[in-house]
């Protein structure tokens, strides 16, 4: 029983701890809207924009992972599968097919489809499993999706097809990030996937934008940021720095604590974090339904970690608790 028992509180104390690092995530990823709508309105597209970011973090996390393999790089090509999905799905494809439907839809439309990944992890999780979830679990994401909407505020805008198709596409990728994030990482340090997946995706978003399939364009002047002009470089060597390098190696740590379901529900947070920081840092109105939604998302994590926690702590069978208690080691 103590055996269990212990068992019970380290797993709590991981999930716990798991939540710290996807908040760090969250409140990192979220600077990147704020920092980049100056480059923007400046003349950036946001092909460019996101191929610089994802090149910049892979390049500033690059030491660090060298640093955390220790010649084990063996563990990078034993992990060389979920690293290409990494690079190809969860950072390339997802920001190709959102940066496509932001071109036919409300900003607030497609973010709100493309967070709609942690219901389609509860809905993939249930037909695999033939299981349905949890009532906590459905009434968490019933909750945090509300809270979503509230924080969002969608536009209406014209009912464009191809958008929402590219749209739920980003859906799907999303998904698929906190799925490859959270796989047994087998060797190889979040770090070490998080800096190989952005190499990997910004060299990809660049020859899609070489090949013109993408509108690629730079300006190399100033740009507005909290009231001031700053050099083109400085917003992008914050969102590089934080809002890349770290958030990534971030989320990747929490996805691999939580597990796929948890961490994709913990990234709502990120858009919470976005409507602060554009209120601090760039005066956007921010209402009282927006944060009454930052609180119902906050609930919605509340209710799905409440089941991840009971189900470390479920009653064992008499026989295997036996076991356990006689299982004694120094």
């Amino acid at each position: 029983m103590l055996t269990m028992t212990l068992d019970g509180f380290v797993k709590r104390s991981s999930t716990s701890l798991g939540l710290v690092v996807a908040v760090i995530a969250a409140a990192t990823f979220g600077m990147s809207g704020a920092f980049i709508k100056p480059l923007l309105e400046a003349g950036w597209s946001p092909a460019a924009a996101v191929t610089v970011r994802a090149l910049l973090g892979g390049i500033v996390l690059a030491p660090v992972a060298a640093l955390s393999l220790r010649g084990r790089w063996s563990a990078l090509w034993r992990a060389r599968w979920r690293v290409l999905a990494m690079g190809f799905i969860g950072v390339a494809a997802t920001q190709l097919v959102y940066f496509a439907a932001l071109q036919r839809i409300p900003v607030g439309t497609a973010i709100l489809i493309e967070y709609m990944a942690p219901l389609l992890l509860v809905g993939w999780v249930w037909a695999a499993s033939r299981r349905m979830p949890k009532a906590v679990v459905l009434i968490g994401s019933v909750v945090a999706v509300v809270g979503l909407v509230l924080v969002v505020s969608p536009g209406g805008g014209s009912f464009d097809l191809l958008g929402l198709a590219f749209a739920a596409l980003s859906t799907i990728g999303c998904a698929i990030y906190y799925v490859v994030a959270a796989r047994p990482s087998d060797g190889l340090p979040p770090v070490a996937l998080a800096a190989s997946g952005l190499l990997i995706g910004g060299i990809v978003l660049g020859i899609v934008g070489a090949f013109g399939l993408v509108p690629v364009t730079a300006t190399f002047g100033g740009a507005h940021l909290l009231g001031v002009i700053v050099p083109w470089w400085l917003p992008l060597v914050i969102v590089g720095v934080f809002a890349t390098a770290l958030a990534y190696a971030a989320s990747i740590t929490a996805s691999e604590i939580l597990g796929s379901r948890l961490a994709s529900f913990a990234g709502l947070l990120e858009v919470v974090a976005a409507a602060l920081y554009a209120w601090i840092l760039l005066g956007e109105r921010l209402s009282i339904p927006q944060l009454v939604g930052g609180v119902l998302i906050l609930a919605g994590i509340g209710f799905v970690r409440s089941e991840k926690t009971s189900a470390t702590v479920e009653p064992m069978p008499v026989a295997v608790a036996t076991q356990n208690t006689l299982d004694v080691r120094p």
